[in-house]
């Protein structure tokens, strides 16, 4: 088994449109096209390695920021039996039209990670990337 490795970020934030912009305009990332849950605001994007998934956080009082990040690994049940080794849960199936991720794990301390055998949807991946410019 490869080692496993980050390559995905999940971000909640008010306005996703106008955090795509900024992540276009200063960091030169592009938009990945046809991933998401349909009727949704998110907006994926990547460098080329790291997704970035800007998530509209709709949650009153929740605040916005780091939702989660996500491993890309070999074999799922080889992390789930080093999770338990731990005493933390077995990682959970996520639902079907969620993209990328297969299931959803947490650390010793509740941090929310994704685990994905299929990848992330990064240029690498071959996933399609909108190279429109960005405008404000």
């Amino acid at each position: 088994m490869s080692k496993p490795k980050i390559r995905h970020l999940a971000i909640m934030t008010l306005d996703p449109e106008r955090l795509a912009k900024f992540y276009e305009q200063t960091f030169e990332m592009s938009r990945l096209t046809g991933k998401g849950v349909p009727g949704s605001k998110a907006v994926y994007m990547t460098d080329g390695y790291i997704t970035l998934a800007l998530l509209e956080n709709k949650a009153d009082g929740k605040p916005s920021g780091l939702n989660h990040f996500g491993w890309h690994v070999d074999d799922q049940d080889e992390i789930a039996s080093r999770m338990a080794s731990f005493g933390v849960k077995v990682p959970a199936r996520r639902p079907a039209d969620r993209p990328y991720a297969e299931t959803r794990g947490t650390d010793p301390d509740g941090n929310n990670f994704d685990l994905s055998v299929q990848g992330f949807g990064s240029e690498d991946d071959g996933a399609v990337r909108d190279k429109r410019p960005a405008t404000v």
